[in-house]
């Protein structure tokens, strides 16, 4: 493709090329040439012309002939224009031809294409050419097919944007030709001719002056049989030309005879026509009404829909705010009573009322701020408050309890039920905004609402209903206000029927809110309902006129009660399954009685109230999952066989009765099917065989003629599948009007009449209504769900029976009714398919197999493309239940065969899709030969160009083939691409599904190739480059869902090789795309942009900004409405402003969170770099709100100024942001603090960012927008949001804690901050008002105490205004629960309290640091008083003002805190001592909400903790209580001890507190925890001992010698009472968990491998030392005889230790767990227990066996020896000897085996151990015992002389050796200090001729290594260091040897200066060293 990057085209390498390269090459070329051609091109423009031009006879593609059109309108623009003329005559003789072969077809349309792009682009240039020209195209259009009708509409639309206003004359000729069009059969052309006639009425007045009727008429039968894209072409159309008629002042001469103005009523009116009319005419409108034949077309019905939308949209908010009135009053009429036949029908109604739901939702939701949100609420409150009025008269006798049904009261409620709908959805959007709403009396919301809710009809009661729960969720502080009205009036009017329904459904709704209010409601609440409902059911049966609605009501409201959770249901579950067995007869006799003694009423009683009754039950199964114990299941089973006896009888009561039990028996049936499909099956395996024929029954022999697909199915499909089949059941905006469409006339779709019951339960969209569907469809998906459980649970046999009977029925039935059975059956298998996969199951023989395979096939071969669609999904799901080779080849082999023979497109399509379902399910068929099959047919498949739907389908299975067939499709990958490409380029755009598919195929070959696309060779370049291509195709293309796939496929190339996309062109498209009217395009957009601003956030920016200012006219965006809006925000504020901004508008939730990530990405990378930028935006979304909200101070209460205002946004790029978008912002602003807290302190030092700034401008720090930082979070934080008060109240702690300590340069001694003080006092002052809500109060605690912790404010009286707010909230808390606020669950309230407590501990802790500091300083601060004095009273009054501050609430708080804490301590408990729970609950929170308030208690108690410890310390510990005078509080309060007696012993309760560490430790796997435990333990164990101490001092001193500690006389401890047996325990568990070696049980279990040592990780081995530590000073807290029973303990575990983790070191070192236990060990020998009087003996007889223990490890066999390290030994061993009795370690044959190991070591090889070795020798040779030290002297001192003799020979060769020999000498050294006079000096002429040995001569030391020089100057200091001490010996020895002396002599003198520096060095050196054995010195 290299070749075809040229100016001109390279006809050399284009003839070389076959038949496809050469359109591709084409494309190529016309691709580079359309980058290059805004360059100069004069001398090339005649050779480039001739070669497009002669492109046009080439049969060029559509991608191509467009490319080729605008390359050749903009060369032409560029260049000269001489000879476009001919260019045009060239164009219009082709299309002249005479030729109609379909090989010349493209010619013509290329030309056609290329005369629209020459006008676009040239316009006026080329004068009045163009009639001709049009002239000729309408000719052509006369004999063209679909084709080229599309192809010419697209190019009149272009000459006559090109031409504007000169195109005058031929408007006339194009309108005629554009209305025939209109109604074309190809829906391509309908859009075309929409485009085209759209573009037309910018310059055609007729068209919306005098033929406005006709122009309306002819849009209303363009609607009839149309799909999605020319809805929303024709309604764009249909809505711009009314609102140009509306708004247009056209008033010229020539037309003014024929003008006439429009008004709002007339455009109204011609609206209402064609929705209530349709698209006939007026006259025979009339006449088909009056004879009740007319009903309109949905079609037309939903195209008007849109259409209204458009013309509200294109007039803009503003229009709508003035024009409110009269726009609500006209679409609330469109299904009133005034136009009977449009609401004649029930499903008419339920369609209408979608629509009018749908335009006020997109109007009114869409368009219009938060103000003005609220004014339109008020107006529809008045619409509802004036529907009331006219039910009133109708009711005037005032008898509620007669029912009234007259027309005016029934012509109400579809009106009332749109009004109520859109009021309830509004307030849901407007969340806590909408408060002022309704605290306005003159509006009286509330008021309207519940007043309709005695409306006659129960469509009405229910929307009120749903209303009441929007309300709810909008306002949490209304819920319990709300439940307590109605749960009144339900108690007060028990006998009117409507009110009894009515009531119920608003308690229900309102109990459904309360899931979505995280406040909840009191605990009470739940009580008072389960009453009522039980009142009512016990009620039922008194009064038989409203026995059906207390029955219903009683059983909704215990269903609507389950459904929030086991917390509340727990308390009353005994009477519901009381209800629940009362229900049903108890035995099928007493079923029998019934039957015989019913009528028609009693049993509609009956089975209404059974049928409530089930549903509650499976309410309760499904959301109190934790409650179903077996005891309860149990409880719950017993009525379910009388439940399916009852099941099995309806049909003969049906018989019996007739027509009035033909709802409840089957609402019966649905209900029961729901709730055995989540019971287990197991529960009601007896009547499998009576629910499955019931089962069969429902789904074969069904009396609806009515198709379910559009319900059953989607829900089976693979989503990826559905896309196949259609825009419906595809995402849309329009979702909510289409969906009526997919289905039959007969039904509309659900509403929320047809299940009561729905009213309660969650939704996924929060404000869109219920939609149940109508019973009979309801009890089919029901029975499919059940069926599906069921059949994965019988046997084989029953199985077998089951199918064949389904395939029977399917076999009797014909036609329509068959398919009907056919759908239900597919549905039913595919689900029993679904769950015998996900159990594992197995389907079963090969009859079964058979037979499912029968009635699967003959779906696949279905009319219905979702049945065929579902079939090949379940075929696909048998062959993976099956799983087996064998069977799946077969499956793939029929439809081979299938697909060869077939030629109906039925057969074709569900077979290719089979093919690649089986792909999907089985992970890949591992066959080569299969796949080859497979790819073959489908290849062929998609080149049937006579169907497009087999090809979209073929393409769309070659897809999950080419993406699930893994490395094995590599061969297959360039063929493919080959093929999607030429399909791209040949395929007319009409046939957009194909076009989809196709997308779909390169991006899962982009997937397959991966990051192989990377590679830069000849082959993976091609591959790249084709990929490239087919984007560029898709992203021309007109469908916007072909534009989303090119994005998607661009998005993933740019993940796998960013290098080659080109990133400006992505972003430019995604920039223009992102307003299109196609939701999944937008989604497409945001995705692409959230993945590539992750890497290249700041590109994609500028490239976005770039790209608007480089070319406003070529951009476009999709949805030309709102186009102009987002080019100038794009200008102006950047992608960033302009992605805020869609999310601003942007109803998806998807979408938004998308929006919001990518965002937050940008924000991430680009946030600290854009400062001013991004903080401008947030201010400018959050000062929008800001403004409006002072707007509503100064107008209260006006409220047609709100919709008649004409305010100028212009100052304000977002005009009235949603609550929920300025949320994000603030959110934002916290993430930009976090952002420039990470890049640097500049951002929190405005000295240095002042500096910064002044070197550089472009240098932006946050501190420098501190002012807008805290005007921001004011904003928010006094925001009538309560989610935004909470982001306000945030942000501003976050300002606190991060700019708290930032100094004022200008004032000294002040921060920043403080010139703020009274903006913070401000924001939070509102949040202390009494109805503001806990979750808010709590919030705006933490400031306060951050604020006034903080110290920003000195002055006392500043910092009182906000201490005074916390005082305030004090006094709640001690007004007690009583006084609580019963607004919200009691859980809220114990949030709030500890908020309080923990912001006043927050602050005393601060207070007592700042008072310990300043106490500290004082000294410093008196000296300098004269200098400073003011300052230093500052820093005076500071401190002990704040402690001032909270003394005066001190007494108050510390109870309040100690309680909390007591609250705490019970809550921790284990679960099985929730029995000795106080009854009523703590001191702040109640028995029934312990566990929402358990998270309040964890999040609070660390500070209180800290804080009342820090109390008690300063009382210490005695409180002077006024009530109850001095208190004691020495003794800690632990969980246990806490309600106990206050006299117990502080032993007992050190016990206690060590066995709740001891627990603590085995339940928390942390570490630090557990290494602050053992902290713990040692604090213990050392005031124990001080206590031990204490108490022998005051006996020494009254002479009394009794024994202290434990053991007493016996030695005997106590479990459980004895603080050294809790200690142990403690202790041995840290130590087993860390070494199992330790645990003599584990010794030799498989699981502790034997004498293998360990090498603990740095936090073991940490703990294992605390615990060692902690070990050795057990004994001091015992006495004698209870010391002698712990201590083979303790000898046991340190001796453990040190054996199991004695490892050798490279580095010679010891580790942490081996120096630990020596220590210990030298503690333990040390102790005074072992020289007592009473325990010495048994200590020596105990340390002698801990010795031997230690030998003994030296003496193990297996090879272990080389592992253990020898100077860890040897130190324990020298630790004995230094710090024991003589009696221990004298005794001979121990002191022989010590004596042994030491000459044993001291040969050893290695120069570390030899060098300790010495060491150690050294210490017991000094030992003051001659006893001790003198053996080791006589056995070890010749070996050791002997040793340094050597070395006179072999000199150290590195520093390991020179240590050794410097050791060495210390010890001779010392031995000769040690011996006895009359040896010593034997001694001393043995140990100088060695040191002189050492010494070298001048000329040896020059040459001499660095180890011979060291060991030189070490003996030469040594020996000057002898000499003086032992002079008559030295001097003796000098004498007699002569070389000796001169030796010396010359050693002494020739080194003078060297020796001088050496010796100072060598001074230093042994400190060192000597530092270092400090470290590991045990001895």
């Amino acid at each position: 493709m290299e070749s075809a990057h040229s100016l001109l085209l390279n006809e050399e390498a284009y003839n070389q090329l076959g038949e496809f390269q050469k359109a591709e090459f084409i494309f190529e070329w016309l691709q580079f040439l359309e980058k290059l051609l805004p360059a100069e091109i004069r001398e090339n423009q005649k050779k480039l012309v001739e070669q497009l031009t002669s492109l046009l006879n080439n049969s060029p593609g559509p991608p191509t002939r467009r490319l080729l059109a605008k390359n050749l309108a903009v060369l032409y623009s560029t260049g000269d224009t001489f000879s476009v003329y001919q260019t045009i005559d060239k164009c219009n003789e082709l299309i002249r031809s005479k030729d109609d072969s379909p090989s010349y077809l493209p010619t013509k349309l290329a030309a056609v294409v290329c005369l629209g792009y020459l006008y676009k682009k040239l316009g006026r240039i080329l004068g009045n050419s163009f009639t001709d020209t049009v002239g000729n195209v309408l000719k052509a259009m006369k004999n063209a097919e679909s084709q080229g009708r599309y192809e010419i509409m697209l190019s009149l639309q272009n000459i006559l944007n090109g031409l504007g206003a000169a195109a005058i004359p031929c408007h006339r000729d194009i309108y005629k030709a554009a209305r025939s069009c209109l109604t074309d059969r190809s829906m391509a052309v309908r859009c075309a001719a929409a485009k085209c006639l759209l573009e037309l009425q910018n310059e055609a007045v007729f068209m919306w002056s005098t033929d406005l009727d006709s122009v309306v008429t002819l849009c209303f039968k363009s609607f009839e049989g149309s799909n999605y894209d020319v809805r929303l072409a024709v309604s764009k159309l249909l809505g711009t030309i009314l609102a140009k008629a509306l708004t247009s002042k056209q008033k010229t001469a020539s037309t003014k005879q024929n003008f006439r103005r429009i008004s709002l009523e007339d455009v109204m009116e011609l609206l209402g026509t064609g929705f209530l009319r349709g698209s006939c005419g007026f006259l025979r409108a009339s006449g088909d009404m009056l004879k009740g034949t007319s009903s309109v077309s949905r079609d037309v019905r939903v195209g008007v829909t849109q259409a209204y939308v458009v013309f509200v949209s294109t007039l803009g908010a503003q229009w709508l705010e003035r024009n409110f009135s009269a726009f609500l009053a006209h679409i609330l009429d469109l299904v009133s009573q005034s136009h009977p036949k449009a609401i004649q029908s029930p499903m008419d109604a339920i369609g209408c009322r979608r629509c009018v739901s749908f335009i006020l939702r997109a109007t009114v939701g869409g368009l219009l701020g938060e103000k003005a949100q609220i004014a339109a609420a008020k107006e529809i409150c008045q619409a509802i408050w004036k529907l009331k009025k006219v039910v009133d008269a109708a009711m005037s006798d005032g008898n509620l309890e007669t029912k009234i049904n007259t027309t005016d009261v029934t012509a109400s409620q579809h009106v009332l039920v749109c009004a109520l709908q859109e009021l309830g959805s509004l307030i849901h959007c407007l969340g806590t905004t909408a408060a002022p709403l309704l605290q306005d009396s003159s509006t009286g919301v509330l008021e309207a609402v519940i007043s309709v809710i005695l409306h006659p009809s129960i469509s009405v009661r229910l929307t009120a209903a749903w209303c009441l729960r929007c309300i709810a969720v909008a306002l949490p502080s209304y819920v319990s206000l709300l439940l307590d009205r109605c749960i009144e009036r339900l108690s007060a009017l028990k006998s009117c029927p409507e009110a009894v329904t009515g009531y119920s459904f608003a308690v229900a709704a309102l109990l459904g809110a309360v899931k979505h209010c995280p406040l909840g409601i009191p605990h009470g609440k739940g009580k008072v309902i389960m009453t009522v409902a039980e009142d009512l059911l016990c009620s039922a049966s008194q009064n038989s006129r409203i026995s059906l609605q207390r029955m219903q009501a009683g059983w909704l409201l215990i269903a609507a009660l389950v459904a929030l959770g086991p917390a509340v249901v727990q308390h009353h579950l005994p009477r519901m399954l009381l209800l629940w067995k009362c229900i049903f007869p108890s035995s099928p006799k007493d079923l029998e009685t019934e039957k015989t003694r019913g009528d028609a009423f009693t049993w509609q009683v009956t089975l209404e109230g059974r049928a409530g009754a089930l549903c509650a039950i499976k309410s309760f199964v499904s959301h109190c999952a934790g409650l179903l114990t077996d005891e309860v299941v149990q409880r719950l089973l017993p009525p379910l066989p009388s439940a399916v006896d009852l099941l099995t009888q309806l049909s003969s009561i049906y018989k019996s009765y007739g027509n009035s039990l033909k709802i409840p028996s089957t609402v019966y049936r649905q209900k029961l099917y729901e709730l055995l499909a989540v019971l287990p099956p197991k529960a009601y395996e007896g009547n499998f065989s009576a629910v499955l024929k019931e089962l069969m029954t429902d789904l074969t022999v069904t009396d609806s003629q009515t198709d379910a697909s559009a319900f059953l199915l989607p829900s089976l499909c693979h989503e990826n599948d559905l896309l196949l089949l259609g825009p419906l059941l595809q995402e849309t905006d329009h979702r909510f009007i289409e969906e009526q469409l997919l289905l039959g006339n007969s039904i509309a779709g659900g509403s929320l009449e047809y299940d009561p019951y729905s009213i309660y339960e969650k939704f996924a969209k929060g404000d869109s209504v219920p939609k149940p569907l109508p019973p009979a469809l309801s009890v089919i998906c029901a029975a499919t769900r059940l069926f599906g459980v069921m059949f994965s649970h019988i046997t084989e046999s029953h199985r077998l029976q089951v199918l064949e009977q389904l395939l029977n029925s399917i076999k009797q039935t014909k036609g329509s009714r068959q398919q009907i059975v056919q759908l239900h059956v597919v549905s039913a298998i595919s689900t029993s398919l679904k769950h015998l996969a996900n159990c594992k199951g197995s389907l079963g023989s090969e009859e079964v197999r058979r037979s499912a395979l029968m009635l699967i096939m003959g779906a696949l071969e279905s009319n219905n493309s979702l049945l065929r669609c579902a079939a090949a999904d379940c075929l696909a799901r048998l062959a993976q239940v099956v799983s087996d080779s064998a069977f799946t080849a077969g499956l793939a082999q029929v439809s081979f065969d299938k697909l060869k023979s077939a030629r109906d497109v039925v057969s074709r399509t569900g077979h290719s899709l089979a093919l690649g379902c089986l792909y999907r399910y089985l992970g890949g068929i591992g066959s080569i030969q299969h796949l080859n099959a497979c790819v073959g047919i489908l290849y062929t498949l998609s080149q049937d160009s006579t169907s497009p739907d087999v090809q979209a389908w073929a393409l769309h299975s070659l897809s999950l083939i080419v993406d699930l067939a893994g490395p094995l499709y590599h061969v297959h990958v360039e063929p493919t691409l080959s093929l999607v490409l030429m399909l791209l380029l040949s395929v007319p755009p009409a046939y957009a599904e194909v076009h989809q598919s196709l997308g779909r195929c390169l991006n899962t070959l982009i997937t397959t190739l991966g990051p192989e696309l990377q590679g830069s060779s000849t082959a993976v370049s091609a591959l790249r480059t084709s990929c490239l291509l087919g984007c560029a195709v898709m992203q021309d293309n007109p469908d916007c869902l072909v534009q989303a796939q090119a994005i998607s496929c661009l998005q993933q190339l740019h993940m796998f090789a960013p290098r080659h996309v080109n990133l400006s062109n992505l972003v430019s498209c995604l920039c223009m795309n992102l307003c299109s009217s196609y939701l999944l395009l937008r989604r497409a957009v945001v995705a692409c942009l959230r993945q590539i601003v992750q890497r290249e956030a700041a590109e994609v920016s500028e490239y976005a900004v770039a790209l608007v200012k480089e070319s406003k006219e070529d951009f476009t965006p999709g949805d030309w409405v709102f186009c102009y809006h987002y080019y100038v925000n794009i200008r102006e504020i950047g992608l960033e402003g302009a992605l805020l901004g869609l999310l601003d508008k942007e109803l998806d939730p998807r979408l938004c969170q998308d929006i919001k990530e990518t965002l937050t990405h940008m924000l991430t990378s680009m946030a600290v770099e854009k400062l001013s930028f991004w903080l401008k935006l947030c201010k400018d979304v959050l000062a929008a709100s800001a403004d409006t909200t002072q707007e509503e101070e100064t107008v209260k209460g006006d409220d047609v100024s709100v919709l008649t205002s004409d305010s100028d946004d212009a100052f304000h790029p977002f005009r009235n942001p949603r609550w929920s978008t300025r949320v994000f912002a603030a959110e934002c602003v916290c993430k930009i603090i976090s952002q420039c807290e990470n890049a640097g302190s500049a951002h929190f030092d405005i000295t240095l960012a002042q500096e910064r700034k002044q070197r550089d401008s472009r240098d932006d720090f946050l501190v420098l927008h501190l002012a807008d930082l805290v005007r921001m979070a004011f904003m928010a934080a006094t925001d009538h949001s309560d989610q935004l008060r909470l982001s306000g109240l945030q942000m501003l702690q976050i300002i606190v804690r991060k700019f708290a300590a930032v100094p004022e340069p200008e004032f000294p001694g002040h921060v920043i901050l403080e010139q703020y003080q009274a903006n913070v006092g401000a924001a939070l002052r509102p949040a202390f008002a009494p109805e503001t809500p806990p979750d808010v109060t709590a919030k705006a605690c933490q400031v306060c105490s951050a604020w006034i912790a903080s110290g920003v404010v000195s002055d006392l009286n500043d910092l009182r205004r906000v201490h005074q707010l916390l005082v305030s909230s004090l006094l709640k808390v001690q007004a007690g629960k009583e006084a609580q606020n019963q607004q919200y669950n009691e859980s809220t309230s114990t949030m709030e309290v500890l908020a309080v407590l923990k912001a006043w501990a927050e602050v005393y802790i601060v207070a007592v640091e700042k008072q310990k500091n300043q106490s500290d300083t004082n000294k410093h601060c008196l000296k300098i008083a004269n200098s400073s004095e003011e300052s230093y009273r500052d820093v005076t009054f500071s401190a002990s003002g704040l402690l001032d501050l909270v003394q005066a609430d001190l007494g108050t708080l510390s109870k309040l805190w100690l309680a909390a804490l007591q609250d705490f301590a019970l809550l921790t408990l284990p679960p099985e001592y929730a029995s000795q729970l106080p009854a009523e609950g703590g001191t702040f929170y109640t028995a029934e909400t312990i566990e929402n308030a358990r998270p309040h208690y964890y999040n609070s108690w660390a500070l209180i903790l800290y804080a009342t410890a820090l109390w008690l310390t300063s009382t210490g510990f005695i409180v002077v209580d006024p009530d109850e005078g001095v208190t004691n509080l020495s003794r800690p309060v632990t969980p246990t001890t806490m309600c106990q007696d206050s006299s117990t012993r502080p032993l007992e309760l050190g016990v206690e507190l060590l066995n709740v560490l001891h627990r603590l430790i085995l339940t928390r796997e942390s570490p630090d925890i557990q290494l602050a435990a053992l902290e713990v333990v040692r604090l213990i164990l050392f005031a124990a001992q001080e206590h031990v101490k204490e108490k022998r001092r005051s006996a020494e001193e009254k002479e009394t010698l009794p024994e202290f500690g434990e053991g007493k006389d016996t030695g005997g401890l106590v479990p459980g009472k004895s603080l050294v047996f809790a200690t142990l325990e403690l202790c041995v568990c840290i130590l087993v968990r860390q070494l199992p070696q330790l645990n003599p049980k584990l010794t030799y279990s498989p699981a502790v491998p034997p004498g293998k040592h360990l090498l603990l990780s740095e936090d073991g081995s940490r703990l294992v030392a605390a615990a060692l530590v902690i070990l050795s000073d057990v004994p001091s807290i015992c006495s004698p005889e209870g010391s002698v029973s712990v201590l083979p303990t303790i000898l046991y575990l340190i001796i453990g230790v040190l054996k199991e983790t004695a490892v050798k070191l490279q580095d010679g070192q010891l580790p942490l767990t081996v120096a630990a236990s020596l220590q210990a060990l030298k503690g333990l020998l040390s102790s005074p227990m072992a020289r007592a009087e009473k325990s010495q003996n048994a200590w020596t007889d105990l340390l002698r066996s801990a010795l031997v223990t230690v030998l003994d490890c030296w003496d193990q066999v297996d090879g272990l020896l080389q592992e253990l390290d020898e100077v860890s030994l040897l130190t324990a061993i020298t630790v004995f000897v230094m710090s024991t009795s003589p009696e221990v370690t004298t005794v001979e044959c121990l002191q022989k085996r010590c004596i042994e190991k030491f000459k044993t070591t001291l040969d050893s090889k290695d120069p570390l151990v030899q060098c300790k070795c010495y060491q150690l020798l050294h210490s017991i040779f000094q030992h003051p015992n001659k006893a001790v030290s003198y053996p080791y002297i006589h056995s070890l001192a010749p070996s050791i002389v002997g040793k340094l003799q050597e070395t006179e020979r072999a000199k150290p060769e590195n520093a390991a050796e020179l240590q050794v020999i410097q050791e060495g000498i210390k010890v001779v050294t010392a031995l000769t200090a040690a011996a006895e006079e009359q040896h010593r000096a034997h001694l001393v002429a043995c140990f100088l001729p060695i040191l002189i040995s050492f010494l070298l001569d001048e000329n040896a030391l020059v040459s001499a290594t660095i180890s011979a020089k060291n060991l030189h100057e070490f003996a030469l200091q040594t020996l000057m260091q002898i000499g003086p001490q032992y002079s008559s010996v030295f001097k003796k020895l000098m004498a007699s040897s002569p070389t000796m002396k001169a030796r010396l002599e010359s050693a002494v003198k020739g080194n003078q200066e060297s020796i001088k520096v050496k010796t100072t060095k060598h001074a230093k050196n042994p400190g060192k060293s000597s530092s270092i054995q400090l470290k590991t010195n045990f001895l």
